[in-house]
């Protein structure tokens, strides 16, 4: 039980008891917070963003600018999951967009030079590693201490993890001439988002 002194008082507003109980559980929130607004930049600023012009240059190859369509779209539903976590803890966006992007917790998935198929495909899949990590990362600060932010970093990991299988898949046949299958099967929709976003699975 916290000290007496720390309990949030009958009507405040100022604080907040959600940030209470799992502080006293041994959670870091202001590592948390900044974390989780370095997530929030890589998901957005740095790979929404970035997704976008790289899927415009797979000229060409459908299917690969459908798969990474679903990556980019899904890594917008991790935002929209992200952003108010932020806020409930207490935290805030930078009010300046280069502030934001620089506080990015994965570089920037820049189009390469030259802006080959495998060149893309090795960037897309370097991005989703990057990706993984970081949450993963969240889910062992959380686990058993902040229910609310743990549930949400495994939601994004679980998907960053399939992203990450299927740019394997699609850079293994391209580069390599070899089958890595990912188990990827086509969304219900572009960015269905099954965890994220808790959509049933495509199941014809």
């Amino acid at each position: 039980m916290p000290e007496r002194a720390q309990v949030v008082k009958h009507g405040d507003v100022t604080q907040r008891v959600g940030v209470e109980v799992i502080r006293a559980r041994g959670v870091d929130v202001d590592k948390l917070i900044k974390i989780l607004i370095a997530n929030a930049a890589a998901e957005f600023a740095s790979t929404y963003y970035y997704y976008t012009i790289l899927r415009m240059h797979l000229a060409g190859y459908e299917d690969y600018k459908e798969i990474c369509e679903d990556a980019r779209l899904e890594d917008r539903a991790h935002w929209e999951l992200i952003v108010p976590r932020i806020y409930e803890l207490g935290g805030e966006l930078p009010n300046d967009l280069k502030a934001f992007h620089d506080q990015a917790g994965c570089v920037a998935a820049k189009l390469p030079d030259p802006p080959t198929v495998v060149n893309i495909l090795t960037v897309l899949l370097e991005s989703e590693r990057c990706a993984i990590r970081s949450w993963s990362a969240v889910c062992d600060m959380t686990f058993g201490k902040d229910p609310r932010t743990y549930d949400m970093a495994a939601r994004i990991l679980n998907e960053e993890v399939e992203h990450e299988a299927w740019f394997i898949e699609l850079l293994a046949h391209e580069r390599d001439g070899k089958t890595i299958p990912s188990g990827h099967f086509r969304r219900g929709e572009p960015g269905h988002a099954p965890y994220s976003k808790n959509a049933q699975f495509y199941n014809p």
